[in-house]
């Protein structure tokens, strides 16, 4: 399987449908792109140990669009420790109108993703070189934003400390989880809207979507 080719989308628009969302080879062709450039760059920097085309699809790309149908159009979205740009990118991508802000504290990470929003020419999308905490002292980003994403990124108790301050008010805190310790859920019962569980397709991997607001 390659990149890009009919199979690999294939596999993205089916691992989709698990979610209700229904995407096409524009979206898909976007994905390749940005996975192309995941794999070239990951030879001299660190992005991912994820390098098999169909496992970048299903675990990078398929996972990041979870939460997809929980996110408003037009809202604005901050993804936290982005990474390689997952999962505010394909949002972006299946969202066009949202406006998104990626934040990751490893300078070269973001470089890449400033990479990617070029090479796949998105509009309304930054990637900027700073941590939560940090970029919470900035009064143009405090309670600005909607919707706020985190991918396996830390413990949710941390999560929340992190994203409060930066959510508009009925906003929304969603984070992408794995196999999750019961004691870490419970530390913030009180703050869970929802939980959503779910086996990621094409795997018996268990993940959950944990929703605050």
């Amino acid at each position: 399987m390659k990149i890009g080719s009919d199979e690999w989308s294939k596999v993205i628009v089916d691992g989709a449908r698990a979610f209700d969302l229904e995407i096409d080879r524009h979206h898909t062709d976007r994905f390749a792109a940005h996975a192309k450039e995941l794999l070239h760059w990951n030879n001299t920097i660190n992005l991912t140990t994820i390098t098999d085309p169909f496992e970048v699809a299903v675990k990078h790309f398929v996972d990041s669009l979870a939460p997809a149908k929980r996110i408003s159009p037009g809202a604005s979205l901050l993804d936290i420790g982005s990474g390689s740009g997952f999962p505010g990118i394909p949002l972006k991508i299946v969202l066009p109108s949202l406006a998104v802000t990626l934040i990751d504290a490893s300078r070269k990470r973001v470089n890449f993703l400033k990479h990617v929003i070029r090479t796949l020419k998105l509009g309304g999308i930054e990637a900027v070189h700073i941590r939560a905490e940090d970029l919470a002292d900035d009064p143009a980003y405090r309670k600005r934003f909607d919707t706020i994403t985190s991918r396996a990124l830390t413990d949710l108790k941390s999560f929340i400390h992190q994203a409060r301050p930066l959510l508009a008010v009925n906003g929304r805190m969603i984070a992408l989880k794995g196999k999750i310790d019961q004691a870490e859920a419970e530390a913030v019962r009180s703050s869970i809207l929802a939980v959503e569980t779910y086996m990621l397709p094409f795997t018996d991997s268990k993940r959950s979507v944990f929703l605050f607001q």
